[in-house]
């Protein structure tokens, strides 16, 4: 893995995820001043990309990059059912706008990004397209179960699934992320590793963490995705502030704080396409997707349940459109194991019309 050459972590290894938690825990007690807390933020971000890939060299693709997927998904999971609980009638979109907003993110933003970069570097890039396209077909299901049925259902008005059928679509998520991710680890696991004909990069050779560093590393990492989460909900307030002052929908903030939580993902998944592992980016990339809406989902329905609490799950006509453009995209852009800069412009177009069309309705 690129970073990863020896068996010791180094010193700021440890000394920027404490100094994190230093600020974290500050910030309790007084506000900090935003720009400590965006520099904390990307220290947090960089020591957090460090650690996932010292874990992922011990431990082997694809499991590297389901713990990154994995930790970021649960500590994101964690900040939206805490706002939740204290957002009041504001709760019942919450949900929903914060996983398309992730969904939108990664699928376009971040993908595009990484086919984009990867060509202009490496002219062509090439991947495993059988665990790809398993991986869209489980993402397609998630997603139309989730965000799209709820407006097409009877039983109850509006967007909203009724009591059963919201406890039945948690039930097929997961399912469908259970044995995704048992097909991912398990049965198929080659699916989901680099062509057997790619030639292995200088990072192949490197020397393999021991097992103890690898476990200092994934606390270390735990440490810094909970505080790249709660920095980003310290952000929340002045970037509500500034996109109030220009004048934009307020759906704009839930896409910058999804974008914040998100960022140790996204610069993994570029500095590995960057190295030309495409395969990487892309486990990461659409993993992170997957467990999104495959956690989430049962786990808001579970607390909407138990706290009688309305949920508005189905996007509006314009966001169920991008989606279903997206989906289409997607699968057709990663349907033959290689890409080029054209996929990468594709995506990012897309990515731009949402951005776009959420400032300007």
């Amino acid at each position: 893995m690129q970073g990863v050459s020896g068996k010791l972590i180094p010193h700021w290894g440890w000394f920027v995820p404490g100094l994190a938690c230093v600020g974290v825990v500050v910030s309790l007690a007084a506000p900090l001043p935003v720009a400590v807390v965006a520099i904390l933020l990307a220290g947090a971000v960089i020591a957090a990309v460090h650690h996932a890939e010292l874990v992922a060299h011990r431990i082997g693709e694809p499991y590297g990059t389901l713990v990154l997927a994995l930790a970021v998904t649960v500590i994101e999971l964690g900040l939206i059912v805490t706002l939740m609980s204290a957002a009041g009638e504001g709760a019942a979109t919450l949900a929903r706008d914060t996983v398309f907003a992730a969904v939108m993110i990664i699928l376009n933003g971040l993908i595009g990004i990484c086919l984009l970069i990867g060509g202009l570097r490496h002219r062509e890039q090439s991947f495993q397209q059988t665990g790809v396209s398993a991986s869209l077909a489980t993402l397609s299901a998630l997603t139309v179960f989730s965000l799209v049925l709820p407006n097409y259902t009877v039983s109850e008005a509006g967007p909203v699934y009724s009591a059963s059928q919201l406890a039945f679509v948690a039930i097929v998520s997961v399912i469908l992320y259970g044995t995704f991710v048992a097909v991912q680890t398990v049965r198929h696991r080659d699916y989901f590793l680099p062509p057997r004909d790619k030639v292995a990069d200088e990072d192949a050779h490197a020397e393999r963490p021991t097992a103890r560093a690898a476990g200092l590393s994934f606390a270390l990492l735990l440490a810094c995705l909970v505080s790249v989460v709660l920095l980003a909900k310290q952000l929340a307030d002045p970037i509500e502030a500034v996109v109030a002052h220009w004048g934009a929908p307020h759906a704009l903030v839930g896409v910058i704080i999804a974008a914040l939580v998100l960022l140790p993902e996204s610069v993994a998944a570029i500095r590995a396409t960057l190295a030309n592992r495409l395969q990487t980016s892309l486990n990461l990339a659409l993993g992170s997707a997957l467990a999104t809406i495959g956690l989430t989902i049962p786990a808001v329905a579970a607390l909407s349940m138990a706290m009688a609490m309305p949920i508005a799950l189905g996007l509006d006509s314009k966001s169920m459109v991008l989606l279903m453009l997206t989906l289409l995209v997607s699968a057709q852009a990663l349907a033959t194991g290689k890409t080029t800069i054209l996929q990468g412009v594709v995506h990012l177009v897309i990515f731009g019309v949402y951005l776009f069309t959420t400032i300007i309705p």
